[in-house]
């Protein structure tokens, strides 16, 4: 029978397809970058064609290449289902889970919750990863990832969600701000002012602005950030002001800044937190009560 391909070696050349860069899909992959490039040759050597073509700036992968790649992931992703099958046939939260955030969920749910899963099941392992959306969703159709914890809606193929809680928005600004004064601000106040966003990427900065009724063009944005920690200090400075989640400011986000924090007077400014999972997932059970672990927490 002829040698066949290695998952190992599938998946690191999903990773480099992914990466486009030797470097980063060996520190993806966790080896060397000797490693991973000596794989690679080897499974073109083995199927006898070129996969990819490589430069000293980026690696491009070939026409077959591409077709590989495309079934090969369609293979990592069966088996990382074959393993969950045998998983699910288990007492829920007793084997591992890999769980991914957004960042701007993670550090202020993450901790609570990891104390109260290691309080009732402590056998459960839960592994973590925290990225944007886009990166999250990539992960989970490529296998990598079990189930996500993230804002909807975001679009995807192939996955079913579950609504878990609402998380409402707050209006931030400096303490000698003029709306510094108001009980509560309506979303129509917001236009003209220097609003500070997340950078485009951050689902939180789309959800935002749609909650509030808000269009980019009818604000003026001075600077963007890549975290919420960042844009607080930016506020409390003086620079501009900014839509912050409750669960941010329940985690004391705000403390020792001067920040002041002012409800909206309608209602529905908020957005949805929730998880995705993958359509065919034969664990759906169980991630339906990690939702239900997650909305009491």
């Amino acid at each position: 029978m002829a040698r066949q391909p290695t998952l190992k070696q599938l998946s690191y050349l999903s990773a480099l397809a992914e990466h486009g860069h030797f470097g980063n899909a060996a520190r993806a992959c966790h080896v060397s970058q000797s490693t991973l490039s000596a794989a690679i040759i080897e499974l073109e050597s083995l199927l006898g064609v070129a996969l990819v073509e490589r430069s000293n700036r980026r690696v491009l992968l070939t026409a077959l290449g591409d077709e590989v790649i495309k079934r090969s992931r369609s293979i990592l992703t069966d088996v990382e289902d074959l393993v969950a099958t045998c998983e699910a046939s288990a007492e829920p939260f007793s084997g591992r889970m890999r769980l991914g955030v957004i960042p701007t969920i993670a550090p202020y749910t993450l901790p609570h919750l990891l104390k109260q899963l290691r309080r009732k099941h402590p056998e459960f392992q839960l592994f973590i990863r925290e990225e944007l959306s886009a990166r999250l969703v990539n992960a989970l159709h490529l296998g990598e990832l079990d189930v996500l914890l993230l804002a909807l809606p975001f679009a995807a193929d192939r996955v079913e969600t579950r609504h878990l809680f609402h998380d409402d928005f707050v209006f931030a600004c400096p303490p000698d701000y003029p709306l510094a004064d108001n009980a509560k601000v309506h979303a129509a106040d917001l236009r003209s002012h220097e609003l500070l966003l997340l950078e485009d990427g951050h689902c939180l900065r789309d959800h935002a602005l749609e909650a509030c009724s808000l269009n980019e063009v009818e604000l003026k944005i001075p600077y963007q950030a890549t975290s919420l920690t960042t844009i607080v200090q930016m506020v409390a400075n003086g620079i501009g002001v900014t839509l912050l989640p409750q669960m941010a400011l329940d985690a004391r986000i705000l403390s020792g800044t001067g920040v002041k924090a002012h409800q909206f007077k309608e209602s529905g400014v908020s957005r949805s937190i929730g998880l995705m999972w993958r359509s065919n997932s034969p664990r759906r059970e169980e991630f339906s009560l990690l939702g239900d672990f997650i909305a009491a927490s």
